[in-house]
């Protein structure tokens, strides 16, 4: 499956989102990487988001970690290696094994996942192994265990095509999954009597592709789901012959939901119009072949595991699961949380599915690892895990492949628990995160295009992430570190993996010791791949057993994974409102843009990336801004009892009234004060452990700047102690935002200039300063504007000049005027990251007669990739249609 007709080419998986897309990557002469959709791959066919397609301008060497290093300088493997091993060791012996953790990510690979998972839970046994997928999905993991006895996902991406009606939860797919959002899309053109329903407090891009949008109030959506349940009962909808046949609890469940029968009673809970709750019941009760897909709206809640149960009562209930074209769908966010899942990577999680805490899977796992020490009781939870670092109870943390100081809630207390813990060993790919500072040790680990191994999807799919590039330096796979400390710790028997291939055949082989359909995840027919055929291993859906064909979807056969096979509907109540306060009245709800990933660790190399939304911001109703004085392009600082930022203010009705939203990726690498996740509160979800990062209660003020500025340089810009700065790369070097009190900064020191670069230099009347400096060669070295106000300048054409050639003396004016002229019409912000296409660009298209998405990617090719920008396209058109047809 990985060898392609063209040389050098190598099948492998995007490591962004949980879609799981097929990559062809093949590296060119002069060290960069040609990166195409694999039209072979049965989640992607081909396509590649914006993200995916700009993977090759990501694998840059700079900033990487190459080598071991203790107390931040240069140390060889065996010197690290011994003293992990040596402090892990004293630590458990001082302070029992409960002291010790791993905290990995979705990220790493399910063979680096096993033998951490294995390391942890069945020799040093402790179950204080979690993960950042706690943060992502969690929430989905506990409604589906107390509903199925398992954590499955029923269904497949088919069923969202072939669905009559798609309802999305909490789930901004057309940003965060788009190439999943794009099949959706294609299947309604194909199907026009398929029904599109959005479920989210704002007007994402999804929302404005939708046949129905319910803009919910925060935290809304099990009351949401209650009223749907009643309104299915009232419809005659319940499949009594398969719920008498196949569940349990279905009376108190319909008890629970009753009351939200009341139009009145629920529009309240909810916040919703009352004609758009009567439609939305109607059609959800009504519409046999229903999917319901949900994801972090869901999820990152106080109530996010009640959220889950109150939708899969309702497909339980009428029987619409395991059959094409129905059932419930939690659509991941990471490229691996599912593969963490398989193996047990969440701290409440034994091996292959297994059930921490049941003696008889205890005993499964102790007798196959032949492992001394099987943890018998739950680890600490992310939130929890840092806590207990924070008070001294966990005194040797190891993080892997993430970033907590960044996505952790309360991220500054997050920082202090590192700052207090007498060992951190932190292994990443890169030097340039905000957690790196506090590790003990680093280990350089091997980045994608380089590392070996295995990621599941969100529909079951196994597929191969294969190296393609050499790992640099002294760079080593993550499973190769924990078990080089696993042997030097005393378990060498455990570990004696010779490769990837090696632990992925004692993983299969686990999932199906002793199983015999007992246990939903079974991939025993993998478990005598040798090497060459783990090699070739095409993408696989499990179930996979040995001996046995294996099955698309689960459940259609009525046979849950409860003792009595079963399955159970729950009585669940609507979560509590967030406590607003006349010092904090607004909502805040954090997430994702489109063309970011996380804390942009990856992302943020890419110039191309960086230039779709470049800098942190709010967005703010019109309403509200107006009430606090607060303009476009204003500065805001946004607060809560845990922290404040400072962002640019986006004023738009896609937020309601009393709402803001913030995205969480900016990190202290590339903003002065944007770590977002700082101000969330660290509030749980009882059940599941997951955080609320949807529903702060936040302030919001205008922020008083003397002088605002904008600048390009091909040096990283140095801004330290203004009131706001945000960089982000550009073409050819670097583009900065920033704004201050008293004297702005130096310009040399500011843009790395040396102090014999030819400079223009001008200030005007109205204390408007424009600066540029060349180099010997007449080529731009850095451009500076300042202002009292916003500053005025085209960013696209002043990025552009970074690669523009040598200026005439003539034309270096037109450098200071920030602005092109006739001959050269300015792009306007960046819609299409794939085709380079501006707002500007795509408004002049519509003038000359493009009056569709469509005519707009036939005359610019915009939207005709990923497909992730045509929201933005068809808003823009309405838009300029309005100017030049006005009523």
């Amino acid at each position: 499956m990985n060898t392609l007709a063209t040389s050098g080419a190598t099948r492998t998986t995007c490591p962004y989102c949980g879609v799981g897309c097929g990559v062809v990557a093949t590296p060119r002469h002069d060290g960069t990487v040609a990166i195409e959709g694999d039209g072979a791959h049965p989640a992607n066919f081909g396509r590649l988001c914006s993200k995916g397609a700009a993977l090759g301008e990501t694998l840059v060497p700079d900033r990487r970690l190459l080598h071991p290093q203790i107390g931040g300088e240069r140390a060889s493997w065996n010197a690290a290696l011994d003293l992990v091993a040596s402090r892990f060791s004293q630590t458990i012996r001082d302070h029992g094994p409960d002291s010790v953790a791993l905290y990995v990510s979705g990220q790493i690979l399910t063979e680096d996942y096993y033998v951490a998972n294995k390391l942890m839970k069945g020799f040093v046994g402790s179950a204080n192994i979690d993960t950042n997928s706690r943060l992502c999905m969690a929430s989905s993991v506990a409604g589906h265990r107390r509903a199925f006895g398992s954590d499955t996902v029923p269904g497949t991406y088919e069923d969202l095509e072939e669905a009559d009606l798609l309802v999305l939860v909490g789930s901004n797919l057309a940003w965060c999954h788009p190439v999943l959002f794009q099949r959706v899309q294609a299947a309604r053109a194909r199907r026009t009597e398929m029904r599109l329903v959005v479920i989210d407090p704002r007007e994402t891009a999804s929302a404005r592709e939708a046949d129905l949008h319910l803009p919910i109030r925060a935290d809304g959506d099990t009351a949401l789901f209650l009223g749907a349940l009643a309104a299915i009962e009232a419809a005659g909808a319940i499949d009594r012959a398969y719920t008498q046949a196949h569940t349990e609890g279905l009376d108190t469940a319909l008890e629970a939901a009753r009351p939200f029968a009341d139009l009145a009673r629920l529009a309240a809970a909810t916040g919703l119009d009352a004609d758009k709750l009567t439609a939305f019941l109607d059609l959800y009760a009504r519409t046999n072949k229903t999917v319901t897909v949900y994801s972090q709206g869901v999820n990152q809640s106080a109530g996010g595991t009640d959220k889950v149960s109150a939708i899969l009562n309702c497909h339980l209930a009428t029987g619409r699961i395991g059959r094409p074209g129905t059932g419930p769908f939690s659509v991941t966010g990471q490229p691996n949380a599912m593969g963490g899942r398989e193996v047990g990577g969440l701290a409440n999680q034994l091996a292959a599915h297994m059930d921490l805490g049941n003696p008889v899977h205890a005993d499964v796992v102790r007798r196959f690892w032949n492992a001394p020490n099987v943890a018998q009781t739950p680890g600490l939870k992310a939130v929890d895990l840092f806590k207990a670092v924070a008070d001294g109870r966990v005194r040797a943390l190891w993080i892997m492949g993430t970033n907590p100081v960044d996505s952790l809630p309360e991220a500054d207390g997050v920082a202090e628990a590192l700052r207090r813990c007498p060992f951190v060993v932190v292994s990443d790919v890169v030097t340039d995160t905000d957690t790196m500072p506090f590790s003990h040790v680093a280990l350089p680990s091997a980045a994608w295009g380089e590392k070996d191994g295995t990621v599941t999807n969100s529909e079951r799919r196994i597929s191969r992430q294969r190296g393609f590039l050499a790992m640099p330096g002294e760079a080593r796979p993550d499973w190769w570190q924990i078990q080089e400390v696993a042997r030097r710790m005393g378990f060498a028997k455990g570990f004696d993996f010779a490769n990837a291939a090696a632990i992925f055949r004692e993983h299969a082989a686990l999932s199906a010791f002793e199983n015999e359909g007992a246990r939903d995840f079974d991939i025993g027919a993998l478990k005598t791949l040798d090497d060459a055929a783990y090699e070739a291993l095409a993408p696989v859906q499990w179930p996979q057993p040995a001996g046995a064909a294996p099955t698309t979807r689960f459940f259609a056969n009525g046979r849950f994974f409860t003792p009595n096979g079963r399955a159970k509907l729950l009585p669940v109540a609507p979560a509590e409102a967030p406590a607003l306060t006349a010092k904090r009245p607004f909502v805040l709800n954090t997430g994702r843009i489109r063309d970011q990933w996380h804390t942009m660790t990856r992302t943020g190399r890419s110039a191309r990336l960086s230039a779709h939304l470049a800098e942190p911001f709010c967005e703010i109703h019109p309403a509200d801004a107006q009430r606090l004085g607060i303009a476009e392009a204003d500065l805001v600082s946004l607060s809560t009892d845990h922290g404040s930022a400072t962002l640019r203010a986006l004023l738009t009705p896609r937020v309601a009234p009393g709402t803001l939203f913030a995205p969480m990726h900016w990190t202290g690498q590339f903003s002065g004060a944007a770590r977002i996740n700082a101000l969330v509160p660290a509030r749980t979800d009882p059940i599941s452990g997951q955080p609320a990062s949807k529903a702060a209660p936040a302030a919001l003020r205008r922020v008083s700047a003397e002088w605002y500025g904008f600048a390009v340089s091909r040096a990283e810009p140095e801004a330290d102690d203004l009131i706001y700065w945000a960089k982000a790369r550009a073409p050819g070097g670097w583009r900065l935002e920033l704004a201050g009190n008293g004297t702005a900064p130096e310009p040399h020191a500011l843009l790395g200039l040396d102090p014999a670069a030819d400079l223009l230099d001008y200030t005007d009347r109205t204390g408007q300063r424009r600066l540029a400096a060349f180099d010997a060669g007449d080529r731009l070295l850095a451009a500076l504007w300042l202002s009292p106000e916003p500053v005025a300048v085209s960013r696209a054409f002043a990025v552009s000049l970074l690669d523009a050639p040598a200026f005439e003396p003539q034309a270096r004016a037109r450098v200071l005027a920030g602005r092109a002229g006739a001959e050269r019409p300015d792009p306007g912000a960046l819609v299409c990251s794939c085709f380079g296409v501006g707002a500007n660009d795509i408004r002049r298209a519509v003038g000359g007669g493009c009056a569709s998405v469509a005519a707009i990617g036939q005359s610019l090719r915009a939207g005709t990739n990923c497909g992730s920008c045509r929201t933005e396209i068809q808003g823009l058109i309405d838009a300029e249609r309005r100017v030049l047809e006005p009523s």
